[in-house]
């Protein structure tokens, strides 16, 4: 700290009464941390506020030590202040830190959310806490209540928490608009808001405040920031650790380095971007005897707790965990931050690194262990960007229509009736809905009103509370999806070990199989689906299915990538004339990790600069084709790359007839075509496609994804258009009529937006295009696969891989599969079919009415391709059918049961199948290890195929 600094530190605490600063100097606090010396006058001055600063810096201090100096004199019956929280766990923390502050002010504290007993909600009520602490959710029930919202009038401040993490969701977006429903109550009141580090700081005010002015706090977090990126080296230790470990020599060297530094430090909080690798990883480093629990929001609650505890009170050296423990949910002191693969993006590095280190002027020390070339790229850059500050802009739900639906009920809640203008002009004080228009407004209020959750009075203008109303809203308190979970229970002993899915307990589940859960290992023994409860035993290692949660990967932004892409090109022009090592020297200079680390990520790129092929870059696309396989290497982030694939894939499907498979990283599109499209057809595309019409093809192209099905149903959910979703009674509505249905309407609309919004950038591939038919952007060629196109991270290992699965596993492989049912389908006399286990089934199926081998081999409830086979005039749904099932039959005509077994298999189809039957192998083992990894591989993408 500066001289100057310091003499400004009483300054600060000068600003507060004379009660606060006894309980100041009582508490030990003589100087404030650097959020607060800049913060607290302000904020004792009544302003709205963001404090953006790392977690663990005194900002809940900040925040309410200016509240609790207001509130401290004050004569008043209700609540004089809110501090909501996104976590409930964040509620119990924050209970803890504020209750010393309150007994010593003669305040009182309390802490209502889901889980809060209704006594002490009548307590609440009859003699409401000076201070609330609540999460949005309840915020929602807490407006509608009488006494409550007595209670609420006196509300003068409310402070937001994580205001970063709700920005972005819709939850934050119907927080917005419950604000400005409190403040038909309580009147003008001040604003806090508590915030990591953001892109764009002045937006985030904006969004907190409803525009009306804000101070903005910043405290640099870069200059006390020391990441290590780190590309391990397979030892010799490694290939025997392999064996033990049930995995690869390189993943065995991740896990012994991870264990290395759990070890070499006293409390280490290790990160992953998914809740399926907490899981693998967490059962390897069990497996090798790491100290270490497990943390994520699948676990059951009094496990997460229970881990929680143990951390905090030094019982383990690590805890391994998702995102959730971003946010300030206190563990106890951290010494060092591990992130297991890259971050994938600025402000994620800054968020989980800024856990370690906050003791007074402690640096955040963290290391990433990447595990690939591109995460070791993609690492050194999101490590320069975030010591330069350059973080991601908050991507907030402007207009969503379903957290507007969602609100208009809440209002007619609030007031029992009240005028359309009215609630159009509180909805629109809020931030992400200033440009909202009065007839999107109002086409919201007819659907609602047409679902029976609102009554319209046309002539008057005039909504009102009907029957639904009250059920509808109190089932819609949370715009999280309403999607259905199983409880995970040990039959052994009663205990809740976690939650599944729907979607995986549906598609993947049933007696027998294996999971990994709490980094441990369970057999599934039942599935009660109508209490939505699966029974489990824990058995030993090896390795089985790992549960596929819903939750995408972390999406890679175009900043990033398109610097990976510069280094790329920076880098690569010098490998083509100098060693290596020289270059990975040079890129040091500008990027701060080891010459091996550098290496390894400069690895692909330097057999790359090999060829004679061009080196994709920040302002060239490479498209690279070999047979029906082509890879369009486009370094712009997973948005826009995933926007570009679907143009490229409808356009091309379009063009042949036939669908085009496709997947997408943040620095290729690989698409896998029929016969006849060749380079040039994506190149024709991209030169010719004009940009306005980007839109437009994506949207055509939805409608037949999975994707925009499922979420139709979510958002129908919202607005009341089903009553209770959930996956398995929609399944029996069927996706395709729910679309049909609700078409032209804004429960379509938003279904859209919000999947443009959330995984698509469809003005930025616009532009792209532009670049390209403008000649800024680059577009070239190669007849033949390069390294780089081919180094993507879908051609890395897996925790746990089917390569190493053991006798066992793979027994369980096949048993499964010789249990499975199919339909044998004649196609040649198409009167004969049977429903028959794999097991059953002859070497060289025949029919025994005709004596044909061109024999489908059908899912067990696929009769509808056999009625489109049947079908003389067909539609393209029946032409598409009948076309799969003529590569079946072929399949089966050419290789026999062995064609039927692979598919059999889940999630593979005639062209998965063929590759499978077709890759030489020394022993049937890898036939099924095979059918495994395309099993795995279906699991983890299954929603993004159409």
């Amino acid at each position: 700290m500066t001289d100057g600094e310091a003499a400004s530190g009483p300054a600060a605490f000068a600003a507060l009464g004379s009660t606060v600063r006894a309980a100041l100097s009582e508490r030990g606090f003589d100087t404030p941390t650097a959020p607060q010396r800049v913060a607290i006058p302000p904020l004792a001055d009544g302003e709205n506020a963001l404090v953006v600063a790392p977690t663990g810096s005194g900002k809940t201090e900040t925040a309410m030590l200016p509240v609790f100096d207001a509130l401290a004199d004050e004569d008043r019956f209700g609540i004089g202040a809110l501090y909501i929280t996104p976590l409930r766990a964040l509620n119990r923390d924050m209970r803890e830190r504020l209750d010393w502050w309150a007994d010593t002010l003669d305040l009182d504290v309390d802490v209502r959310h889901g889980d809060t007993t209704d006594y002490q909600r009548q307590q609440q009520a009859n003699d409401p806490p000076d201070v609330l602490v609540t999460t949005p959710e309840t915020l929602q029930a807490m407006l509608t209540g009488k006494k409550l919202r007595r209670a609420l009038e006196d509300v003068n401040h409310v402070v937001v928490d994580e205001v970063h993490e709700l920005a972005t969701s819709k939850r934050g977006a119907q927080l917005t608009i419950g604000l400005e429903r409190l403040r038909e109550l309580s009147g003008p009141f001040q604003r806090v808001g508590l915030s990591a580090t953001v892109g764009d700081p002045d937006e985030v005010g904006r969004f907190l405040t409803g525009n009306r002015g804000c101070e903005i706090v910043e405290v640099d977090e870069g200059t006390a920031f020391d990441v290590d990126v780190r590309c391990p080296i397979v030892t010799d230790e490694d290939e025997r650790l392999a064996s033990e470990l049930v995995t690869q020599a390189d993943v065995a060297s991740h896990v012994r380095v991870i264990d290395e530094l759990v070890t070499d430090h006293e409390s280490t909080l290790v990160f992953v971007n998914t809740r399926q690798t907490a899981e693998a990883l967490g059962s390897r480093l069990k497996k090798l005897g790491t100290d270490i629990g497990i943390h994520h929001g699948s676990l059951a609650k009094e496990t997460r707790i229970e881990v929680e505890t143990q951390f905090k009170s030094g019982e383990l050296d690590g805890l391994l965990c998702t995102s959730s423990m971003e946010l300030g949910i206190d563990v106890g002191h951290v010494d060092h931050v591990v992130q297991y693969n890259s971050p994938r993006q600025v402000c994620r590095l800054l968020q989980r690194v800024g856990r370690a280190g906050h003791r007074r002027d402690a640096v955040s020390s963290g290391t990433i262990v990447t595990s690939h070339p591109d995460d070791v790229m993609e690492s050194l850059v999101i490590t320069r960007q975030a010591h330069a500050g350059e973080v991601e802009r908050a991507d907030i739900h402007y207009g969503s229509l379903d957290t507007v639906a969602n609100q208009i009920a809440g209002l007619v809640m609030d007031f029992g009736e009240i005028g359309a203008m009215k609630a159009y002009d509180i909805v629109t004080r809020a931030y992400p809905f200033e440009d909202l228009s009065k007839s999107a407004f109002k086409q919201v209020i007819r659907e609602l009103a047409g679902n029976r959750v609102v009554w319209l009075e046309e002539d008057e203008d005039r909504l009102e509370k009907r029957q639904g109303t009250w059920q509808y809203f109190y089932q819609n308190l949370s715009m999280i999806p309403d999607e259905a979970t199983y409880d995970v229970e040990d039959v052994a002993s009663g205990k809740q070990v976690g939650t599944l899915d729907e979607r995986f307990v549906v598609n993947f589940a049933a007696p027998g199989e294996i999971f990994i859960q709490r980094g441990e290992m369970w057999r599934i023994t039942n599935i009660d689906e109508e209490e939505e409860i699966v029974t489990v035993s824990p058995i030993e290692d090896p390795a089985g299915e790992v549960p596929s949660w819903t939750g995408q990967e972390i999406p890679v932004p175009s900043q990033v990538a398109q610097e990976v892409g510069e280094l790329r090109g920076v880098a690569g022009d010098q490998l083509r004339d100098v060693p290596k090592a020289a270059v990975s020297r040079d890129v040091q200079h500008r990027y701060d990790a080891e010459t091996a680390t550098i290496e390894s990520g400069l690895g692909p790129l330097a057999d790359h600069a090999d060829t004679d092929a061009p080196i994709p870059t920040d302002d060239r696309i490479l498209v690279e084709f070999s047979g029906r396989a082509i890879v369009v290497n486009v370094c712009f982030g997973h948005k826009v790359n995933e926007t570009l694939g679907r143009l490229l894939s409808a356009l091309l499907g379009q063009q042949s007839g036939s669908s085009v498979g496709m997947d997408v990283d943040p620095y290729r599109i690989e698409l896998d075509v029929p016969r006849g499209i060749t380079a040039g057809d994506v190149v024709r595309i991209l030169r010719e496609t004009d940009p306005d019409h980007v839109e437009h093809i994506i949207e055509l192209s939805l409608k037949n994804a999975d994707a925009l099905k499922f979420k139709l149903a979510q958002v129908a959910a919202k607005f009341g258009a089903l009553k209770r979703w959930r996956g398995t009674g929609q399944a029996r509505f069927g996706r395709s009529r729910l679309l049909d249905a609700l078409e032209d309407t804004p429960v379509y609309d938003e279904a859209v937006r919000e999947i443009l919004h959330e995984e698509l950038a469809v003005e930025e591939t616009a532009a792209l295009l532009e670049r390209i038919q403008s000649g800024t952007l680059a577009i070239e060629t190669v007849g033949d696969h390069t390294p780089l196109g081919t180094s993507g991270r879908g051609s890395g290992t897996e925790l746990l891989t089917p390569e190493n699965a053991d006798a066992s596993v793979i027994q369980t492989v096949k048993d499964r599969i010789q249990n499975d049912r199919v339909i044998l389908f004649c196609l040649h006399c198409q009167d004969w079919q049977t429903r028959r286990e794999v097991g059953r089934v002859r070497d060289q199926p025949k029919c025994p009415q005709c004596g044909s081998t061109q024999i489908a081999a059908l899912n067990p409830w696929d009769d509808e391709t056999v009625a489109a086979v049947k079908t003389g005039e067909k539609d393209d749904q029946e032409e598409k059918a009948t076309e799969r099932a003529y590569r079946t039959a072929s399949l089966v005509q050419s290789h026999g049961k062995r064609a039927v077994v692979a598919l059999a298999a889940r999630g593979v189809g005639p062209q998965n199948a063929a590759r499978i039957i077709n890759k030489l192998r020394e022993d049937e083992d890898d036939f099924y290890r095979d059918i495994l990894s395309r099993e795995r591989e279906y699991a983890r993408t299954r929603s993004f195929w159409e």
